[in-house]
């Protein structure tokens, strides 16, 4: 599958790799996850029509539909990506990541207004047009 990223993804993923080059561990093994995941989204050969254990809807999802990947357990780090599938498909959007080991349901709390953000910002990025 075709991945782009939103510009908020990228600041993120950015800071990651340079606090990884830096030599903090935490953030090289948190980069080695984020760089396993979207291995995983650009080996999908088709959207995700149902739920798996790496990938699933976010329950919480806004205005658009907005799935999460996740790693298996890693004590002290729970990254998850928000990805976006427009509905004319391809690209899939990488919207933001986060390591939400320390803030449980807080980041869920946030998705759906968080993601409807950072589409239409992307769409209008990209000459997406207006956001539906």
């Amino acid at each position: 599958m075709l991945i782009d990223w939103s510009s908020e993804f990228d600041t993120w993923l950015t800071e990651l790799e340079r606090r990884a080059a830096a030599g903090h561990s935490r953030a090289h093994d948190q980069l080695d996850l984020v760089n396993a995941m979207l291995e995983y989204l650009q080996d999908l050969k088709e959207p995700p029509v149902n739920d798996t254990p790496t990938l699933r809807r976010v329950r919480q999802s806004g205005r658009h539909q907005v799935w999460r990947i996740s790693h298996p357990f890693r004590d002290g780090i729970a990254i998850r990506l928000i990805v976006w599938l427009p509905p004319d498909e391809p690209p899939l959007i990488v919207l933001f990541g986060n390591d939400m080991a320390h803030m449980g349901d807080v980041f869920y709390n946030s998705v759906g207004s968080r993601a409807d953000q950072v589409i239409a910002a992307y769409l209008k990025l990209t000459d997406g047009g207006d956001d539906e």
